[in-house]
């Protein structure tokens, strides 16, 4: 008798290093997905809008407590829980893993890390509960991986308030949210700060970015900033400087390759698919050599990944994780995602461009995860740095 089929795109069973518990906990959260939010994925994208009705059902799964354990349900998961639970996000659809990353891991974790304890408790539990969305506002028209040090958008202190004027671009969540965390350069000392501005602020505009042709269902803005007055508290306390944006910004990052991972695998699952179920020839096109060359390809892109973001994920549990060590899983991870979702177009031929099939969405979709939290070149200068003592950056 044949060996059935392996259809598990973790071929060395890295699942497996997670506890029981947190397995079942996993397969409970893709069954939810699969049902819940996967049906309106398709049409959000096509469409380029967002299904609000899906921030209910996320809500339902509490996914924004699981990395804040005191405003969640008290239960400590791992890093590499919150790896894995990336991956699930990513594979249903990579716009709604945006929407929910940027409420929790940007604008929730520059709260939590930037924010003092009152700031924390007086944000964080309605983010929680998704009663209140959150964005994270760093990037600007004209400043991409500059903006460290050429932010133009400036913050000028009058009595206990703050007087922001500039603008934002590629804000995920900024056309609804409620709470946008805003990063603004001090007139006074020249140091980035952080300040929460709150849905509704007079001088604080917002405005869709229309005509993507990657992760449409996000809610990309321009963001208008005309003398906009913020208070003292509403300044995050812990913030000094931009260093403390990059601490964040490291956070994410491999959250980021997780992403990649997730986008990968979901265009390999469709591709193995096809191929077993698609009939060219008189026979399943899985069973020519050529096919079969690209899914090994594409699985041993997978398996690499695998190897990366997991031992980050250890690294990170035992707290000696480095931002150079995210940026070589980010610069890694999403050039080898993008291999796979090239291949896995190629397998489906025409059938590849159209979204019916899906995977020409994750083909698309792969384009923005390969560009956004530090650019391949710019995270390959901070491994560069690392291993040479050099810094090349311009």
């Amino acid at each position: 008798m044949p060996k059935p089929a392996i259809t598990n795109p973790d071929f060395f069973g890295f699942y497996e290093l997670l506890g029981e518990s947190e397995r079942a906990e996993l397969a409970d959260i893709r069954e939810y997905l699969e049902r819940e939010v996967k049906p309106l994925t398709n049409h959000a994208w096509d469409t380029s809008e967002f299904p609000f009705e899906v921030v209910e059902k996320f809500a339902k799964l509490r996914l924004a407590g699981y990395q804040f354990t005191e405003y969640g349900d008290g239960r400590q998961r791992s890093p590499l829980f919150t790896g894995f639970l990336s991956l699930e996000l990513n594979r249903i659809d990579p716009s709604m893993a945006v929407f929910s990353g940027v409420h929790t891991g940007l604008a929730m974790g520059s709260i939590y890390h930037g924010g003092d304890q009152q700031q924390r408790d007086r944000w964080i539990p309605d983010m929680v509960e998704m009663e209140r969305i959150g964005a994270f506002a760093l990037t600007e028209p004209d400043g991409g991986s500059d903006v460290a040090g050429g932010m133009r958008t400036t913050a000028r202190k009058e009595g206990d308030e703050w007087v922001l004027n500039g603008a934002k671009r590629w804000i995920g969540n900024g056309t609804f949210a409620d709470l946008i965390v805003v990063w603004a350069k001090d007139e006074a000392d020249g140091n980035v700060k952080g300040f929460v501005v709150e849905k509704g602020t007079p001088g604080f505009t917002t405005s869709k970015i229309e005509g993507k042709i990657a992760l449409r269902a996000v809610q990309n803005a321009d963001i208008a900033l005309t003398d906009v007055r913020v208070p003292e508290a509403n300044r995050l306390q812990q913030v000094n400087s931009f260093r403390d944006t990059a601490k964040v910004l490291a956070m994410t990052r491999g959250g980021v390759a997780w992403q990649a991972l997730g986008v990968a695998v979901r265009a390999y699952e469709l591709a193995r698919e096809y191929a077993v179920h698609r009939e060219q020839f008189g026979k399943p096109i899985g069973g020519f050599q050529m096919i079969q060359d690209l899914l090994v390809k594409m699985l041993g892109n997978i398996t690499a990944m695998f190897g990366v973001v997991v031992r980050l994920n250890q690294l990170v549990a035992q707290g000696s994780g480095s931002a150079e060590q995210a940026a070589l899983a980010k610069a890694f991870t999403t050039t080898k995602m993008r291999e796979v979702v090239s291949w896995a177009r190629e397998l489906f031929g025409g059938n590849g461009i159209v979204l019916d099939h899906e995977v020409a969405k994750f083909f698309a979709d792969a384009e923005a995860v390969y560009s956004f939290e530090g650019s391949r070149e710019m995270n390959t200068l901070i491994v560069g740095k690392s291993i040479t003592g050099l810094s090349a950056f311009a």
